[in-house]
């Protein structure tokens, strides 16, 4: 047991998923909830959610794991199918700590990995918060500069302090004095992590194939998905295109959206009074 600054005591474990090592950190008792981490350079599960974890704790068995590729838990992510890779690797998380249904809370590629595993196993999923999930309607709109910077991190001249705080300080959040220095060099001494740079767990789409799969307004299964969906999304994301939110509203039979103002692509950071409200309480089923 692990006490984090500013969170809770949080039990540890390293469970093997099919061989895979998968990172896993836990607060709290109650109905269990999974927190799933966004895919940027560094991320990790508790480092993402630091602002949440003490609040949601109060009601549910809080489960923070690092996704496979990041953190604690082992490197390497299938190219042809990234979002089904995450997914699988999450479900035997449940399967691991003998859950047969959990709520999830997705940010960005986390959030891409809950909507997977809830359309391929829809009996496994209570309810779902997306914060400015990944791969809605990325087949229909040029990558914005966000993302683009993003998927740039390991190219070119490779991975660098500089292009890390370029990243988290002009795309994603709205205000760049809002994320410590102390955050940045944190995600830049683990993006530099030698399995990482061998096997960046983020890279553009492997595939023409790939790409259609990855994104889920392709996916006809979406319009039937009965899981009770939150979405919400920054205003001012400049990673993921906001307009994604009306998508998944118009799609989703059971989605409720807020468009959060003057918010980044990381709401739970940004806006975490307000995140930790909606959340607890849509969790509650108070919503």
């Amino acid at each position: 047991m692990t006490t984090h600054t500013g969170l809770p005591a949080m039990r540890e474990s390293l469970l093997d998923v099919t061989g895979k090592k998968i990172f896993v950190a836990e607060a709290g008792e109650g109905p269990p909830v999974l927190l799933l981490h966004g895919g940027g350079p560094g991320a990790s599960g508790v480092s993402n959610y630091a602002r949440n974890i003490a609040e949601l704790a109060k009601g549910h068995r809080v489960i923070v794991p690092d996704l496979p590729g990041y953190g604690r838990s082992s490197k390497g992510i299938d190219p042809s199918d990234p979002f089904g890779h995450l997914a699988d690797g999450i479900r035997g998380v449940l399967d691991r700590l003998g859950l047969d249904k959990a709520h999830f809370v997705g940010n960005s590629y986390g959030g891409a990995c809950a909507l997977r595993l809830a359309l391929d196993t829809p009996d496994r999923v209570d309810r779902m918060v997306l914060m400015g999930p990944g791969g809605i309607g990325t087949t229909r709109a040029l990558p914005t500069p966000g993302l683009n910077s993003l998927l740039g991190y390991y190219t070119g001249d490779g991975p660098s302090r500089r292009k890390l705080e370029t990243f988290i300080r002009e795309y994603l959040v709205f205000n760049a004095a809002d994320v410590p220095e102390s955050v940045i060099d944190s995600r830049y001494r683990d993006s530099v992590d030698p399995e990482v740079v061998a096997a960046p767990p983020l890279r553009r789409p492997a595939s023409l194939r790939a790409l259609w799969r990855m994104d889920f307004t392709r996916d006809a299964r979406l319009s039937r998905l009965p899981v009770p969906t939150l979405v919400l999304w920054g205003a001012e994301d400049k990673v993921n295109r906001p307009s994604g939110g009306r998508m998944l509203a118009d799609r989703l039979p059971s989605c409720d959206l807020y468009l959060v103002a003057n918010t980044g692509h990381w709401v739970q950071f940004e806006r975490a009074g307000l995140f930790n409200r909606l959340c607890a309480d849509f969790l509650a089923g108070r919503r």
